[in-house]
């Protein structure tokens, strides 16, 4: 039961991982992985011999554990370090991508040392007992794997497009019958089952065939075939022994093997110019150990590699190794840790000429055309590009790990996102073609489309630190329900409504929610004398950073061509309503910081409004007036009786502000994601037709830890990383079948 155990644990092991980026990995990430297995390959060969010069049962250990501790120490365990990077949310960040390149490498290399050194042990040293099972791992590579390939094609081609599930069980039971196969030949070739089965899983393609093995057979093998090895290994582990060593003896042993890892990839970050704190988190991460080591380790103690008291140090080092790396990562790598530390980048601050990184979050198809136009009038120039990330946003079911993929354009349909997926997966592709022709139509455009599965509740999470990884200015999200032709509402998801509540409230940058009820028609739509019909946009200015924010996007949209602006600032007239006295304005210092705070964003919104004024003062598409009111009331019968007209309205949310102009319009609120005037515009009548788009700026944290860019402008998309590697060639990682939530370059 044991060794079946492992047999489909590796498996799945190989199943998981995925080759193809390997031929794309960065100079980093292999230099971090070769000296990864040379550094620890020497240190384990040192820790041997001083175990052996100083035995603790009067003779020295078997002399051909001299090939085990090193292997041990090389390997870096892929599987629980991908887990481990997708529960931090650090899995395709620079820092997670690096080290699961790394891993790769270097756990492929540590299996390989292996396979040879079991051979070689079961061989008595001869060296050509290698030849058969090496043999048998370039018949399975180079025959067994095109075959494999080719027939999962065929397979795919001959089923029904429309058919939700390709695959049955009995495909599932035949690939299981195929890793004992697998196995047995290995055995025969004189090495453990283990090596087959892991080579097997590697065979197999990505796909829904992948996903569902993985899903069918993944809680059986880890919940009951896996956990007799684990018995096993404690039954040969009696921590008793480690008394009988000198207690220095054991410190240093546990700090050779903790310290190997990461001396050898702070040399090589430094050699690279990476940042230290990144460098040192990456040693730390190239030492989770987990499943795999002990099971090298269980390896050895059953060749005589280990005796007893030597097994039991051993395991104890790497035991203490794998419970330290997590912790630590946490508290110093956490996203959402790093998320309230980064400086919030938004609009009002960036330069004219930088790019603007737009994340664009999609439900389904209803939302794309919208999105799109608004995408169309936001003036992308040569000077100002503008580089969208189109996320579509699944729901997470029958599975265990989010998933983050990203679409390319040479390869269509071989991406897979679960069971009973099809409408998605049709969605996914309607949604790619559409923006890929948007691409096509905007030569200063460049879009990377992406699916994200995740669940509903921690959604927000993965598409914040994917914001906050590709240093995007603004998150574009649609409103939760949908208009219909009568001006009321449909198809209400409650669901996509908290993820708009948590991204406002935790969101690295600019959000920016479309209630979209008229950019869902062409975007210059033809008058009735013939002629092309402009775009009117209304942005009603209250004060406060989110409508700076929103003024800094209207005015971005000001540029396009047949787009014209008109910006109406409400100032308080004679007769404004007080506020109401908060409850800390009891105390002389909360009277003294709420006036500092209220003046401080008056002067703020002048100098903006005057900037705003004196660059545009000769552009004939933009419009500038001002309306004294008293109240909220003022508000709207202004709105309804001089400014119903427009296409679109641009307003900012008012998080955190409270203004005198809008008393009366928050006292009932049904959506107050929309804000007072956004919820006031979106319940009018006579605007009914009109789409609004709610602005919220994310203030800037004031103490932070030192970020990746601290520049305002976006880098270029082809920048290079913290760990060198482009933004264009790391949109991969290694983790097949099941992919996790983060990021990203």
């Amino acid at each position: 039961m044991s060794n079946l155990g492992v047999t489909f644990y590796m498996f799945l092991v190989g199943l998981e991982m995925d080759l193809a980026p390997i031929r794309k990995i960065g100079k980093t990430a292999l230099s971090v992985a070769i000296a990864g297995i040379l550094v620890p390959l020497g240190v384990g060969a040192g820790i041997f011999f001083m175990l052996y010069t100083k035995p603790v049962l009067g003779t020295p250990p078997p002399f051909i554990g001299i090939f085990f501790w090193p292997i041990a120490l090389s390997v870096t365990s892929f599987p629980d370090l991908a887990r481990m990077l997708s529960d931090l949310k650090l899995m395709y960040s620079d820092l997670g991508k690096t080290a699961l390149s790394a891993a790769v490498v270097s756990d492929l290399c540590s299996w390989f040392l292996l396979v040879v050194t079991v051979c070689l042990v079961n061989g008595h040293s001869k060296l050509y007992v290698t030849l058969p099972i090496l043999g048998c791992m370039t018949l399975f590579w180079f025959l067994i794997r095109p075959m494999i390939s080719w027939v999962v094609k065929q397979s795919e081609a001959s089923k029904d497009a429309s058919r939700e599930g390709k695959y049955s069980d009995m495909h599932v039971c035949f690939i299981l019958s195929a890793v004992l196969l697998c196995g047995y030949l290995t055995e025969l070739c004189g090495a453990h089952s283990m090596f087959g089965a892991f080579m097997f899983g590697l065979m197999i393609p990505s796909g829904e065939l992948g996903t569902l093995i993985m899903e069918t057979i993944e809680d059986f093998v880890v919940g009951i075939l896996l956990p007799p090895s684990f018995i096993v290994i404690g039954m040969r582990t009696n921590f008793g022994h480690l008394l009988k060593f000198n207690s220095v003896i054991v410190v240093v042993v546990v700090l050779l093997c903790f310290s190997a890892k990461i001396i050898s990839t702070l040399l090589v970050c430094l050699y690279f110019r990476c940042p230290t704190r990144d460098s040192f988190a990456l040693g730390l991460l190239m030492n989770t150990k987990g499943v795999l080591v002990l099971i090298v380790l269980n390896e050895g103690r059953g060749m005589k590699a280990f005796d007893q008291p030597n097994f039991t140090l051993a395991t104890f080092a790497i035991l203490l190794m794998t419970a330290i790396v997590s912790p630590v990562i946490h508290f110093s790598h956490r996203s959402n840790r790093n998320l309230k530390q980064f400086y919030h980048r938004n609009l009002e601050r960036s330069r004219p000429e930088a790019a603007l990184r737009v994340l664009a979050c999609l439900h389904s198809t209803k939302n794309v055309t919208g999105m799109i136009n608004l995408l169309h009038i936001s003036n992308a120039t040569r000077k100002s590009p503008i580089v969208v990330f189109a996320a579509h946003l699944v729901e997470l079911a029958g599975r265990n790990t989010a998933m983050l993929i990203f679409h390319d354009k040479d390869k269509t349909g071989e991406y897979d996102i679960g069971n009973n997926a099809t409408r998605e997966k049709a969605e996914a592709e309607q949604i790619v073609s559409s923006f890929e022709s948007f691409e096509e139509d905007n030569h200063a455009v460049t879009v990377q489309p992406l699916t994200a599965v995740s669940p509903y509740a921690t959604m927000h999470e993965d598409v914040s630190t994917f914001a906050h990884d590709k240093l995007a200015n603004i998150i574009l999200i649609p409103f939760h329900k949908q208009p219909n032709a009568l001006g009321g509402w449909v198809d209400e998801n409650l669901q996509h409504r908290e993820v708009n509540q948590n991204l406002l409230a935790n969101a690295p940058c600019t959000v920016a929610l479309l209630v979209d009820r008229g950019l869902t028609s062409p975007l210059y739509m033809e008058s009735h004398n013939g002629g092309v019909r402009e775009r009117h946009i209304a942005m009603l200015f209250v004060g406060g950073p989110d409508d700076r924010e929103a003024l800094a996007y209207a005015w971005r949209m000001a540029g396009t061509a047949r787009v014209t602006l008109t910006v109406v600032r409400f100032l308080p007239g004679k007769d404004v309503s007080e506020l109401p006295e908060r409850e800390d304005d009891d105390h002389e210092d909360g009277i003294l910081t709420a006036m500092y705070e209220s003046e401080r964003d008056k002067q703020l919104d002048d100098e903006y409004i005057n900037e705003f004024r004196f660059k545009t003062m000769n552009d004939q598409s933009v419009a500038y007036m001002e309306k004294k009111v008293n109240g909220g009331e003022e508000i709207v019968s202004t709105i309804n009786s001089a400014y119903s007209k427009f296409d679109l309205y641009v307003v900012g949310r008012g998080d955190g502000v409270e203004s005198p102009l809008t008393i009366g319009l928050s006292s009932f609120s049904d959506y107050p994601e929309l804000g007072p005037l956004g919820e006031t515009l979106v319940s009018s009548e006579s605007t009914s037709t009109a789409s609004v788009l709610v602005v919220q700026q994310s203030a800037p944290s004031l103490s932070g830890a030192k970020k990746f860019n601290n520049n305002n402008s976006a880098p270029s998309s082809q920048g290079k990383g913290v760990f060198g590697k482009t933004a264009s060639s790391a949109v991969e990682t290694f983790v097949n079948h099941r992919k996790a939530d983060d990021e990203y370059n």
